[in-house]
């Protein structure tokens, strides 16, 4: 008989708080059963295996992540959207960096399907609407986009930044006034 109290989204949730404090990485149904005091057998009939938890971690980072993107984003547009967006990718690393880990965890097309990750595209697009690129500019300027707040936000994770002048707060700003300049001036193919 499963422990009362205990659910798949009740597990979900401490799976997620247990990445934020240890890292993605370490999650397992093992972990969360001692987080719990129960046998790991007791928590199988909320989730199937690690594997099985995390996709459901990276599926509620996800989903996080495109309800704060969603609100940062109304009534926002061009250079003030673009910026929006990108500090909600890194305000959401630094609170909670398992999940952020999670969020770039590979999914089973299934469960690629059923997530917020077109979410994440729809409002990319949207933001680049404000920058008047038509296909297929559009699709390598999300890919861009993605990639710069992912870069810069795990490589600032990583330290990358912290040893030197000038801070990571003025550099991010630079790289979003960047990112917009080409934006507005995005080559001809």
């Amino acid at each position: 008989m499963a422990r009362a109290g205990l659910t798949a989204d009740r597990l979900t949730l401490a799976g997620a708080e247990l990445a934020d404090e240890v890292g993605f990485d370490q999650v397992t149904v093992s972990a969360l059963a001692r987080r719990f005091d129960v046998k790991v057998a007791s928590l199988y009939s909320h989730v199937k295996s690690s594997q099985d938890l995390k996709t459901r971690i990276a599926l509620l980072a996800l989903a996080e992540l495109a309800d704060r993107g969603a609100a940062a984003l109304a009534g926002r547009a061009g250079k003030d959207a673009l910026a929006a967006f990108g500090n909600v990718y890194r305000d959401y690393a630094r609170e909670h960096p398992g999940r952020y880990a999670a969020a770039q965890f590979r999914l089973d097309p299934e469960a690629a399907a059923a997530s917020a990750g077109g979410r994440h595209a729809q409002m990319t697009r949207a933001i680049l609407r404000g920058y008047d690129l038509a296909e297929p500019d559009q699709t390598h300027a999300v890919r861009l986009i993605g990639s710069v707040f992912h870069g810069y936000v795990s490589l600032e994770a990583a330290g990358g930044f912290s040893h030197s002048a000038p801070d990571s707060q003025e550099s991010w700003t630079r790289v979003l006034d960047a990112l917009d300049a080409l934006l507005r001036s995005w080559p001809v193919s």
